[in-house]
């Protein structure tokens, strides 16, 4: 007769062939690597340099150091800001995307020089662009924005007082692309700004000298039509402003010589 043999009781300890199912749950996660930027990504410090370069030779076309037909020669520019001719020449497509400049197959790049004929294209487009501005900053203007505008024109007045001429008209510019930019309208920014930009050249091109004063005095009147929400007003302000700046503008051709831009260029920081 066969004895009988009890079942195995389970063992206190299998050893370290004992199977855990909490044993993945315990183990602490490992941290990720944080991917490398991709290899053709720009440096940060060239996109910085960049923008430098650009903002200060826009600023030098804007103000009119820089006039209609200037070369604007790459080795020159990339020389005055320290930075390779692959950057200034990225700022140079940029800055004819914006219509500021020609790039001339086998010649270069120069500031650009819009014709007489583009010219009152130009102004008519600007008329009627902010008019539609002011329509609607009339509606949309806060009274930070008011301010904003008030403590703009009182830069164009210190500017006035210290005869820098060149900071008169590009903070006079810069007035009529704020008005855009309040309006809360991101396309209407974006197009006061270039054609405004335009403008500029066209001034420096065909125009007369730069009447600061007269700029003060009537912006200075648009702002208090928007704090008053008189529409007709300051439609009729804008209107005899523009009217104003065309007259200016449209008169006589001058021819531009050869000019030192490294001179130019010195008066614009890094």
């Amino acid at each position: 007769m066969l004895a009988y043999t009890p079942p195995c009781a389970p063992a206190e300890d299998a050893g370290p062939f004992q199977h855990n199912e909490n044993a993945h749950a315990q183990e602490p996660k490992k941290k990720m690597k944080p991917l490398a930027p991709p290899a053709n990504e720009p440096a940060k410090k060239d996109i910085n340099r960049s923008e430098i370069v650009y903002i200060n030779l826009r600023r030098a076309i804007i103000e009119q150091a820089l006039l209609p037909g200037d070369k604007l020669p790459e080795d020159v520019i990339g020389e005055r800001f320290g930075v390779s001719r692959t950057i200034v020449r990225g700022v140079l497509t940029r800055l004819f995307s914006e219509g500021l400049v020609d790039l001339r197959p086998n010649r270069g790049a120069a500031v650009a020089r819009p014709s007489l004929e583009e010219a009152h294209d130009i102004f008519e487009a600007r008329r009627c662009l902010e008019r539609d501005v002011a329509r609607r900053l009339l509606q949309h203007v806060t009274e930070a924005g008011l301010t904003r505008l008030a403590q703009h024109v009182a830069q164009e007045e210190e500017a006035r007082k210290r005869n820098s001429t060149n900071e008169s008209i590009r903070l006079s510019g810069e007035f009529h692309i704020l008005m855009a930019e309040l309006s809360g309208n991101a396309v209407y920014a974006r197009y006061v700004n270039e054609i405004v930009s335009r403008c500029s050249l066209i001034l420096a091109l065909y125009g007369r000298p730069h009447s600061s004063e007269c700029a003060v005095s009537e912006h200075m009147e648009i702002v208090q039509g928007l704090r008053a929400r008189d529409e007709k007003h300051v439609l009729h302000l804008l209107e005899h402003h523009l009217e104003s700046v065309t007259a200016r503008a449209l008169l006589t051709t001058d021819g531009s010589g050869v000019r030192d831009i490294r001179k130019i260029l010195d008066r614009y920081g890094t």
